[in-house]
């Protein structure tokens, strides 16, 4: 006997076409992304100039050079250096001067400048995506007065600024709402994409990402740049920020998006109509028969098509923000996409569970039983990447306590702490509707179908027993429609409440969802800011400070006399670093960031290993808050302590501390 396969259904044939589509556009983007993510340091800092910081020249130079710790992305108006009464007198040509591992930038100047005091003003982009800026002075012949003030707005900040950060969380919330829903739908409660709540979170989602994802690439150019809305529509701009690294990620995301699109028109079409076309008949679908392996083939379909294009979306945060800089960028991306991804899934998974308890009648109890399990899975992959993705960006339990980045991470882990004890009340929840009334495989069961079957039936039959005529005055058949489905929301919510392990589940997950919104902010903001590793490599805190072949050794030593103005920090520079003679400068400033005259400032050096020290140094006074020594003398190569003592007044004084590596 001849026998012949069933020939596949529409849908499967679709789906089966689809993905390896998804697979190619997906690799494609990827392939674009990593070779555009070059490790790097994550937050590029300026590292050394020429002219210096405060440095008194006698002749004018011919240009002004910046070196950054990291490819930095500059353009033609990058770098500015204004004369005393604050006209321009570069050339706006940017020079690029990088060479193996230093990167160098430079503008020149226009000939015949007088003497005075200039200042230099600069803007890039650091290779995690971020804005960075800086300014500095030097002297022709002598310092003099300068009119020149610059902007108190940081680069990146400002109302530009807000509306940029508003709209990277409405992105990272439109994700994790559409994975975790779609997730949600997928491996816990299959009928739920036929449930009209749960499709208007999903389409809301896919929506609020797509629109975040199109403001963030229009508002880019003014957020790197000027910090003025007007910027945005500046076609030159977008066209730069097209050839970035982070308009390439956007773009790709905006692709991706269009993808989800097709996801989720067959999530919410086919696959809903399949489950609900289930729903109706009362039974569910034999196993084993055609039906049954046709939607076992789309549900497996579905998952691996979303899988995909989730990853896809979570890669272009992963490869152009801090992920893709500093240590180990090839670990580090695949384990900031399965991050974000465990984030989404629960947290995303969450509010669909939330919008189902508080508008779906009919959530059965497996599907709480299963999401359970999947949010355990979840929070366990989180806590392993979270883990690493900390030593990464803090590196020392100094930073995690003494800057902003290990603070507000601080801050997230006890968010996350306080989001799983709330999750375990909801397991406990969970577990009494599953002893209430254990789930049957194959016979699904309503959370609230026996406890509240009384007051639904006296509610429907008062419902059949009254037949309601509509009136001709339109007014007044609105006004019935109005209290019609007021009456009907007052029947759902007599449903929902008459069980109360229900509503004590709902009460939970609402918690937990109030905690989520508040650990997506926190999260956003983590993203933005400088990353503790890097903090401490510029202020010279934490470890002995390394010592870099031919670069001047930079550290910054905050203090505090304990008397009135007697907060501040103090720079100090040692050029070249190394054994031998070297020229030292130091700055003090004050709380504000002004130069701070200190009635009296000393140095001493000391190299314990060898019993040397402490040298003694007083440095001469070259300008208000500026001190310089040359000539000083470090015999032996070797990690020395550099001792500071401030004085802010005739009796308030302290003495602060820094190791460094003289090479």
């Amino acid at each position: 006997m001849t026998t012949t396969a069933p020939a596949p259904s529409a849908a499967r044939v679709r789906t089966t076409a689809l993905l390896p589509r998804l697979t190619l556009v997906l690799a494609a983007l990827l392939a674009t992304l990593f070779t555009a993510a070059a490790p790097a340091t994550a937050h590029a800092a300026l590292t050394a100039s020429d002219p210096k910081d405060g440095a008194v020249v006698a002749t004018a130079p011919a240009q002004v050079t910046l070196s950054f710790s990291e490819q930095v992305a500059m353009g033609g108006d990058s770098i500015r250096v204004l004369d005393p009464q604050g006209k321009r007198v570069d050339t706006g040509e940017l020079h690029d001067l990088c060479s193996g591992n230093t990167v160098r930038y430079g503008t020149a100047l226009r000939a015949g400048l007088p003497n005075g005091t200039y200042t230099v003003a600069w803007q890039a982009v650091s290779a995690d995506s971020h804005p960075i800026s800086g300014a500095f002075t030097f002297s022709i012949g002598a310092p003099s007065a300068t009119s020149v003030t610059l902007p108190a707005q940081q680069a990146g900040g400002g109302p530009v600024g807000i509306a940029y950060g508003i709209a990277r969380y409405a992105a990272y919330a439109g994700f994790a709402v559409l994975v975790g829903a779609a997730a949600f739908i997928l491996l816990c409660w299959r009928r739920g994409a036929a449930q009209r709540p749960l499709q208007k979170l999903i389409v809301r989602a896919w929506v609020t990402l797509t629109a975040a994802t199109l403001v963030m690439l229009v508002l880019r150019t003014p957020y790197t740049g000027s910090g003025k809305f007007g910027d945005a529509f500046d076609l030159d701009g977008l066209r730069a920020v097209l050839a970035t690294k982070t308009g390439a990620s956007l773009v790709s995301r905006l692709l991706l998006l269009g993808a989800a699109a097709l996801f989720i028109a067959v999530l919410l079409g086919v696959y809903a109509r399949r489950q609900q076309g289930s729903e109706s008949t009362g039974e569910g679908v034999e196993q084993g028969s055609e039906d049954a392996r046709e939607t076992d083939d789309l549900t497996f379909g579905l998952g691996i098509g979303g899988a995909v294009v989730s990853a896809g979306i979570a890669a272009t945060w992963a490869l152009s923000e801090h992920a893709s800089t500093g240590v180990q960028p090839g670990i580090a991306m695949p384990a900031d996409i399965l991050h974000l991804l465990a984030v989404a899934t629960w947290l995303g998974g969450l509010a669909a569970l939330l919008v189902a308890l508080h508008k779906v009648p009919g959530l059965e109890r497996a599907a709480v039983r299963r999401f359970s399990k999947v949010a355990f899975i979840s929070v366990l992959v989180l806590t392993v990447t979270g883990v690493y993705q900390s030593w990464r960006q803090v590196g020392s339990w100094s930073a995690l306590t003494g800057t902003d980045y290990g603070r507000l991470l601080l801050v997230k882990v006890g968010l996350v702490a306080v989001l799983v004890a709330l999750a375990y009340v909801s397991r406990k929840w969970t577990g009494r509707l599953a002893d209430t009334q254990p789930a049957q495989v194959g016979a699904p069961s309503d959370v609230s179908r026996e406890t509240s079957a009384d007051a639904t039936e006296a509610t429907d039959v008062s419902r059949e027993a009254e037949p309601v005529t509509v009136p001709a005055d339109p007014e007044r058949a609105a006004q019935l429609a109005r209290q019609l489905a007021a009456r009907e929301r007052a029947r759902e919510k007599q449903v929902r409440d008459a069980d109360p392990d229900r509503a004590g589940l709902r009460r939970s997950v609402l918690a937990e969802a109030g905690i989520a919104v508040v650990l997506l902010a926190v999260t956003t903001v983590l993203t933005s800011t400088e990353p503790g590793r890097t903090v401490e490599r510029e202020t010279g805190r934490g470890s002995a400070a390394p010592a870099v072949p031919d670069r001047a050794v930079k550290i910054t030593l905050p203090f505090d006399t304990g008397g009135p103005d007697g907060k501040g920090s103090v720079r100090l520079e040692l050029d070249p670093g190394r054994v031998g003679a070297n020229t030292l400068h130091l700055w003090a400033d004050s709380g504000d960031g002004k130069p701070l005259d200190l009635p009296e400032i000393r140095v001493a050096f000391t190299l314990p290993a060898k019993d040397i020290g402490p040298l003694p140094l007083v440095p001469d006074h070259a300008s208000p808050g500026h001190w310089t020594a040359s000539g000083v003398q470090l015999p032996l190569a070797g990690e020395w302590r550099i001792d500071v003592t401030v004085r802010t007044s005739d009796i308030d004084q302290t003495t602060v501390q820094k190791t460094v590596k003289i090479g």
